[in-house]
């Protein structure tokens, strides 16, 4: 069993990642308040984003466009 690392900066896999979202982090800002993701150098978001835009969240709700950085992440989604 191999580990895709989402985030290098703090270690979160992509099974980690889509276990968030089927806890109900449905959206960047969610996914970084729960693991981190994304608050660092920002490289992340958009593999986050990809994740949760194929159904990572079970119930679909994705708002907004995440740039990098925790800063940006309501503008993007």
């Amino acid at each position: 069993m191999s580990r895709v690392y989402i985030c290098s900066c703090f270690g979160v896999t992509e099974q980690q990642v889509k276990q968030h979202a089927a806890n109900g982090a449905c959206t960047p800002r969610q996914i970084a308040s729960a693991c981190k993701a994304g608050t660092d150098c920002g490289s992340c978001v958009r593999r986050i984003q990809a994740l949760l835009g194929r159904g990572a969240c079970p119930r679909g709700e994705l708002t907004g466009q995440a740039k990098p950085a925790l800063a940006a992440l309501d503008e993007a989604a």
